[in-house]
């Protein structure tokens, strides 16, 4: 790193050093339904909002803003005199979560608290610091909930808004929320920057192990060149080996697909089946979980199990999706049963689902546009696929990669 962005990150963490006060008082207030942990919004509200004192502040968030005791946090600031809440950013999906993969809900006036609402969704650069500057907000404030995969898109609007508020000399506030598949590691591919897309905008691996709040710390120390002024609001009582079970707060759906934390640790692998012509699962009650296409048959499930993946089993499976592919018509396949998931790998899973789909289903074919290689972030599983290639040593393509980014990763941890 650069010094500049050394001394970035030091003020960055000497704000993440104080919040063992924030977290006192939010204890003191009582302010969760009995959970351990606590986000980062409710530690700064229980701190009454100093962190924003004299600020007109933006907010970049969603329906999965809420609250401990699921009070929308806009609606909560709106209502507290001591906050200068004077804008909404909306993500893909939207302010209110109502529009599906690949769309947003455009520019309006929340009915809800006159609030106006700004479309970040594929904004970025110069078009998203315009956004920022006629919003006349001061500092832009992230909390979204995010699921811990490369190419879920919450974290890449995070990182737009942060080189937009850069590039406007705002301020910016990240407050933090669980990782739902857990902290405990970086697994799978590393993204190469010639594959870099809104899916994927810097090299960082297919699951990355990290929080919102470091994420905005490694993307200010390692990518950003001129990184804006950041503060993190880190939480209390959340351990990397946390799932959701553990942390007593509440699950709201962060997209319409993403009903369940089980969904979220399916789709950290099963996402990939989207770069091919099999479902995944879109349209059914268990999207990730079930995948398939007309044609195939219980041999799937048979080749899947016999790879004898840890934490995981196959359970052949049809399904007739309401929309996306096979709309209307019957697939089969096979549903995931992760039944332990601190053993499963998410990643590993998905190669040996796709190495088995292959070998076992004639019609398998790749998308035409080579989605895939987005997803997974080079052209390395789809040519290793295709030449045959088991599951290590498709893995083993991606092991030096990864290493290197373990290191970089180390730095940027806040939670043991």
């Amino acid at each position: 790193m650069t010094p500049s962005r050394r001394t970035l990150l030091a003020a960055s963490t000497a704000a993440v050093a104080g919040t063992a006060t924030v977290a006192a008082a939010g204890e003191a207030a009582g302010t969760t339904s009995g959970g351990r942990a606590r986000t980062g919004f409710d530690l700064l509200a229980a701190d009454g909002y100093r962190l924003l004192d004299g600020q007109r502040f933006g907010l970049v968030t969603n329906h999965t803003g809420v609250t401990s005791r699921l009070r929308h946090i806009v609606d909560v600031l709106n209502a507290d005199e001591r906050a200068d809440l004077v804008a909404v950013f909306g993500p893909e999906h939207g302010f209110r979560g109502t529009a599906q993969a690949g769309d947003s809900e455009g520019r309006f006036e929340d009915p809800a608290t006159g609030l106006p609402v700004y479309d970040t969704y594929r904004r970025s650069g110069p078009a998203l610091a315009e956004i920022f500057t006629a919003s006349g907000v001061d500092t832009v404030v992230f909390d979204i909930q995010d699921v811990g995969a490369r190419f879920y898109t919450y974290i890449w609007t995070l990182y737009d808004c942060m080189e937009a508020a850069g590039l406007a000399g705002k301020r910016f506030v990240v407050l933090d929320r669980p990782n739902p598949i857990s902290g405990r590691a970086a697994l799978g591919p590393v993204l190469r920057p010639q594959f870099a897309s809104f899916v994927g905008r810097r090299p960082i691996p297919q699951v990355h192990g990290m929080t919102v709040a470091e994420l905005a710390l490694l993307f200010a120390g390692e990518f950003l060149g001129e990184p804006p002024e950041l503060r993190t609001v880190p939480m209390s009582g959340w351990r990397r080996r946390d799932f959701p079970s553990d942390t007593g707060l509440p699950w709201v759906p962060p997209s319409p697909n993403m009903p369940t934390p089980a969904t979220a640790l399916a789709y950290a692998g099963t996402c990939l089946f989207e770069g091919t012509n099999l479902s995944e699962g879109r349209g059914t009650t268990r999207p990730f979980e079930l995948l398939g296409a007309e044609g195939v048959d219980g041999r799937w499930a048979t080749a899947a199990n016999a790879l004898e993946l840890p934490g995981v089993r196959f359970r052949e499976a049809y399904f007739t999706p309401a929309f996306s592919k096979y709309r209307d018509r019957t697939a089969g396949g096979l549903q995931l049963h992760v039944h332990d998931r601190e053993r499963f790998d998410p990643v590993r899973t998905g190669v040996g689902l796709l190495v088995t789909a292959r070998r076992v289903w004639g019609d398998f074919a790749w998308r035409p546009d080579h989605w895939i290689d987005r997803l997974t972030g080079s052209t390395w599983v789809r040519t290793a696929i295709d030449a045959g290639a088991g599951i290590d040593e498709v893995v083993a393509g991606w092991r030096a990669e990864l290493a290197a980014f373990r290191e970089v990763r180390r730095q940027y941890l806040l939670y043991p």
